[in-house]
């Protein structure tokens, strides 16, 4: 994801999106991925902020 893709999705400006951006990235760094400045894993994104089907509440619903 881009960082303007990740300011829209979140409904936050660039600038914050960016910070959003480079602190997934520094993570995805310590696990040992390589990464894009400026791009972020939307798959990763996902994950993080709680968007996605994995998380603990989804899987405790059903």
């Amino acid at each position: 994801m881009t960082v303007g893709e990740v300011a829209e999705e979140l409904g936050v400006s660039k600038s914050y999106a960016y910070k959003i951006v480079h602190q997934l990235n520094d993570e995805l760094k310590r696990m040992g991925y390589l990464t894009v400045s400026g791009r972020v894993s939307r798959q990763y994104f996902v994950e993080k902020l709680c968007y996605g089907e994995n998380t603990g509440a989804a899987k405790g619903s059903k």
